[in-house]
């Protein structure tokens, strides 16, 4: 019995040396590092100089940059931004971004185009039919202006196209992609106000002219059909202000022709016909008088007046 005791002690102390032993090995080693996760990165476009506002954005200016950040708006592909206009200054090295970029119709009125608003009702805008991607010609209609004093009397009243295969930006309160760029329809059945046109610069004075002047009228027409007004064919406009003579008689700019102007008799064709020598009149029947005494009374007369085949006797 006294040896089982021992020999129990001495396994307790060899258990309790190895168990030591074992925990100041632990102490030695070094403590474990924690493994960091790797910093992600985004692939960002960024401009590769300077962008001033106002001008069109070429590729070349843009290259794509690893950012530790992914800025709201910013684009991955330089090619979707090629020909987009900023709003402001973007320095080089900094991200481009949908919010420094012009957006909205004046995204989608072509150069040398302007957007006009003018105002429709029902009965114009083909019974309230039209949409934004429509085209449309455009017909007016002078009514004769009774007022003889001022010198704008219209000769007759008249309707006639005014413009052909125009462009429907917005239609109410519809745009063809939304102001913001997303889609917006708008309400078709609402009261609909107004319409804005994408209209060459040139014709601008006439549309306004016309609407202020008289009534437009839309007619929709197929996007396929080609045929246009050819103006060439028709006189010129006689213009407000005289412009100076250019060298080489290169034509006139449009935004030239606009500052020139347009007046009513202009735009309604009075000027022109003034122009025109008058047209050859019908060969008028010779006219006979006759003349006799009038029995009853000697003191008074008459005339016997024949016009064409119709007598009228007019005392005298």
């Amino acid at each position: 019995m006294p040896n089982l005791t021992r020999i129990f002690a001495g396994v307790l102390i060899a258990l309790a040396l190895l168990l030591g032993f074992f925990a100041w090995s632990l102490s030695r080693r070094p403590a474990p590092v924690a493994a960091t996760p790797a910093a992600r990165s985004f692939q960002v476009v960024v401009a590769s100089r300077p962008l001033p506002a106002g001008k069109p954005i070429s590729v070349d200016a843009l290259r794509v940059q690893s950012l530790p950040i992914n800025p709201n708006g910013a684009f991955t592909d330089p090619s979707q931004l090629a020909g987009r206009v900023p709003n402001a200054d973007i320095g080089s090295d900094a991200p481009v971004l949908a919010a420094q970029l012009a957006s909205g119709l004046a995204e989608r009125i072509e150069p040398g185009e302007r957007a006009l608003a003018v105002r429709v009702d029902e009965s114009n805008a083909v019974g309230n039919r039209l949409r934004p991607g429509n085209f449309v010609d455009v017909f007016f209609t002078l009514k004769r202006d009774g007022n003889f004093a001022n010198g704008a009397e219209i000769d007759h009243t008249q309707a006639r196209l005014l413009l052909s295969k125009v462009r429907v930006l917005a239609f109410g309160n519809a745009t063809a992609g939304g102001d913001g760029g997303g889609n917006s329809g708008g309400d078709p059945t609402g009261p609909v106000r107004t319409a804005v046109l994408a209209v060459p610069l040139a014709d601008v004075d006439r549309l306004t002219l016309a609407e202020s002047s008289g009534r437009l009228v839309f007619a929709l027409r197929n996007p396929r059909d080609a045929d246009v007004v050819d103006q060439s064919r028709l006189p010129a406009y006689p213009e407000v202000l005289k412009t100076a003579a250019q060298a080489g008689d290169e034509p006139l700019q449009d935004s030239t022709r606009a500052a020139a102007g347009i007046a009513l008799d202009a735009l309604s064709g009075s000027a022109n016909a003034a122009a025109r020598p008058a047209a050859p009149r019908a060969p008028i029947a010779p006219t006979r008088v006759a003349s006799r005494t009038n029995s009853t009374n000697s003191a008074t007369g008459s005339i016997e007046v024949i016009r064409g085949g119709r007598t009228e006797t007019v005392a005298w």
